[in-house]
């Protein structure tokens, strides 16, 4: 791995350990064993290392999300995106940059994290919709608003997990949100099972 590689990989790790702001160039250096002048002649500046280390965290998020579209049974892919192996206790890599009150304030540092929960939103809005389409979900549905829900969730459980540190609460959440899923989805097959419309 190159000079640039490590200082983009350490700057990502430290970022989503603790943050931008609590995130010095010279932790930088000393962890990913970079001298200053290399650091400094590929990243003029701690934003400009930050604003790549981003960038790389996105590349690293979308890929996941990108299983919630494609072939196959669109509630099993919803389950299976839900469901995924994550370590909630060390959070989101991208979400956890909306707490870091200089990401907020910086809209070139902010770009990059509404980018990628906007792409996510609409990988989740495209398998709802298929979920409703294929009548694994009620037709009165908003998949739009359902997708930020479940958006919601996801980064809420992950909060909840780190202030306890424990990640029951992470997996409480997404199952509870599946658990509503499936239940939006029976009602209406019982609904269609009576003869009798659902409310």
């Amino acid at each position: 791995m190159d000079s640039r590689q490590r200082l983009l990989e350490t700057m990502s790790e430290l970022m989503w350990e603790r943050g931008y702001a609590d995130t010095s160039p010279r932790e930088v250096r000393q962890r990913s064993g970079v001298g200053q002048g290399s650091m400094y002649h590929h990243f003029p500046s701690k934003r400009d290392l930050a604003l790549a280390a981003l960038e790389r965290n996105v590349a690293d998020l979308l890929p996941a999300a990108s299983g919630l579209e494609g072939p196959g049974d669109p509630m099993e892919r919803i389950e299976a995106y839900l469901m995924r192996p994550r370590d909630a206790l060390k959070g989101c890599k991208v979400g956890r940059m909306t707490q870091d009150p200089q990401v907020r304030e910086d809209p070139v540092l902010l770009a990059p994290v509404a980018g990628a929960f906007a792409t996510i939103h609409v990988s989740w809005v495209t398998v709802l919709r298929e979920a409703i389409e294929a009548g694994q979900l009620r037709d009165d549905l908003d998949p739009e608003r359902l997708a930020h829900t479940l958006m919601a969730v996801l980064q809420g459980g992950y909060v909840l997990a780190i202030a306890q540190q424990d990640p029951g609460p992470f997996d409480d959440a997404r199952s509870g949100a599946l658990d509503l899923l499936r239940a939006a989805g029976a009602r209406k097959a019982a609904g269609m099972n009576t003869g009798k419309g659902t409310p």
